[in-house]
């Protein structure tokens, strides 16, 4: 199994349950080629050092409430499927964070 592709954030313990979808459905994305992007809440990012494999490290660049920030992360497959990571702030938060694979609808409307 590999990270590559798009991943819907189900739970950010650390935050109240409406929090992680305040602008737009929470989630996170690599590419499989050293890039990705996320967002949640108010924060938007672009990732770089994703990688095609089961687990990546990652450094970040975006925004917070429309302030730029940066940081790192990780994010690490589970044996049942998930994804469990964490994305710091540059001498700020750290927030952990629970991910199911992003389901597309196959029909067209």
């Amino acid at each position: 199994m590999t990270v590559r592709g798009r991943w819907r954030i189900v739970a950010m313990p650390d935050y109240e349950a409406d929090y992680p979808d305040m602008m737009e459905p929470a989630s996170i994305f690599f590419d499989g080629a050293g890039a990705g992007d996320f967002a949640f809440g108010c924060v938007t990012g672009s990732l770089y050092g994703a990688a095609d494999a089961n687990a990546v490290d990652f450094i970040w660049d975006g925004n917070n409430e429309m302030d730029q920030a940066c940081g790192d992360g990780e994010a690490e497959l589970q044996p049942d499927g998930t994804l469990d990571g964490k994305i710091r702030f540059h001498h700020g938060d750290e927030i952990p964070f629970t991910a199911r694979r992003w389901q597309t609808s196959s029909t067209a409307g």
